[in-house]
């Protein structure tokens, strides 16, 4: 997996986001490129939130027993996977708008490294150490990327 802590793989990733125009189509998946970009931002406003309001025990536990595995381990999202609603984007979004959020949000995961993010919390999750916050950013991005064809 690669580091998103990393220069080098954030101006990867920058340069592959910088590759998308409005008009970028999909390779599968229902979203437009858009919509899309706003989907991956949610996962950032999501780390760096300061809100304290944590799902009910019984769905942090689901979360953490199942979704969890999934998320942070190194092994590829599937085409077409279930998203969870709060990271549903239905309505239209602004292109140039959450284009630049993102390359943000990316662009400050990387500054502040890897150890901001070691033993840091997920609001859902729960404590997740450095490479487990990679692989979930970093793979979630290649995804979507690699769903828009850059």
């Amino acid at each position: 997996m690669k580091n998103i802590f990393s220069e080098a793989v954030t101006n990867e990733i920058i340069s592959r986001i910088e590759a998308l125009t409005p008009d970028t189509k999909a390779n599968w998946g229902k979203m437009s490129v858009s919509q899309m970009m706003a989907h991956c931002n949610v996962a950032y406003k999501m780390a760096f939130s300061t809100s304290k309001k944590r799902p009910k025990f019984l769905t942090r536990l689901v979360l953490k027993l199942v979704v969890k595995p999934i998320l942070v381990s190194e092994k590829p999202f599937s085409k077409n996977g279930k998203t969870a609603p709060q990271f549903l984007i239905t309505d239209d979004k602004n292109f140039e708008e959450e284009q630049s959020k993102l390359i943000e949000n990316i662009r400050k995961v990387q500054k502040l490294g890897a150890d901001y993010f070691e033993g840091k919390e997920s609001i859902s999750l729960g404590k997740l150490k450095s490479q487990e916050w990679n692989n979930m950013f970093y793979k979630h991005l290649d995804h979507h990327l690699t769903q828009f064809g850059v």
